[in-house]
């Protein structure tokens, strides 16, 4: 997994919803390609698990559409374009699937009546279907706390290295404080140093000038 400096996980977690999206999509398209073929009890569970398909496929669209806000605005528009071209397919299977739902005479065939065996088996059939809503969704959680927690430990790990740099750069901020109290110490000695020099140049002028008139009283005195 890439680090969340790099990537943001709540793309992440969109891509992940998408994949899963289209694989929801490809099964719906080809049970909703076969019941056009099918009559009777084989096509009542066709259209059911189609049904059931299409649920999931919209529960993925919702979980999609909360995440996609997460996204940094800088790619949230090719991630909104994407969304789009998704939630626009669902719709496109679900307007199929209620048309073939609605072709009652293919759905029950010669058998169609009241019959409550019937009734019994939509009953049976909604029950597996709710059973496997509930499957897919305890699933979906599964997998949303497995990459917060991965997330988690990413971010403590990110947490870590940013506290060591924080105290690299402190530690590199002392030294420099220090290196310049050794600077400024040099500057002040070599200040003192300058002055002793000029002082010392000015004792040494003194004392030349004062025996050069030494030299010239003595000359003087001797001519005089």
């Amino acid at each position: 997994m890439s680090n969340p400096l790099d990537t943001d996980a709540g793309s992440e977690l969109f891509s992940s919803y998408e994949a899963e999206l289209k694989l929801v999509q490809a099964d719906l398209s080809q049970k909703l390609d076969q019941i056009p073929d099918l009559a009777g009890e084989p096509r009542k569970a066709a259209i059911s698990q189609a049904e059931r398909a299409l649920e999931e496929a919209n529960e993925l669209l919702d979980q999609m559409r909360l995440e996609k806000q997460n996204i940094p605005s800088a790619t949230r528009t090719k991630v909104n374009q994407r969304f789009r071209n998704h939630e626009s397919d669902i719709d496109s299977s679900k307007r199929k699937l209620q048309s073939l739902s609605n072709d009652r005479s293919a759905l029950f065939g010669s058998r169609y009546s009241d019959n409550p065996n019937d009734v019994q088996l939509e009953q049976r059939q909604q029950l597996l279907s709710g059973t496997d809503r509930l499957d897919r969704s305890s699933q979906r959680l599964k997998n949303s706390a497995a990459l917060a927690n991965e997330t988690e430990a990413i971010g403590a790990s990110t947490l870590a290295d940013l506290h060591r740099q924080r105290e690299t750069i402190q530690h590199t901020g002392d030294i420099l404080h220090e290196s310049e109290g050794y600077v400024d110490r040099s500057v002040k000695t070599l200040r003192g140093m300058a002055r002793r020099m000029a002082t010392n140049r000015i004792i040494t002028i003194a004392i030349i000038t004062v025996l050069v008139l030494l030299i010239i009283a003595v000359i003087y005195s001797k001519f005089k």
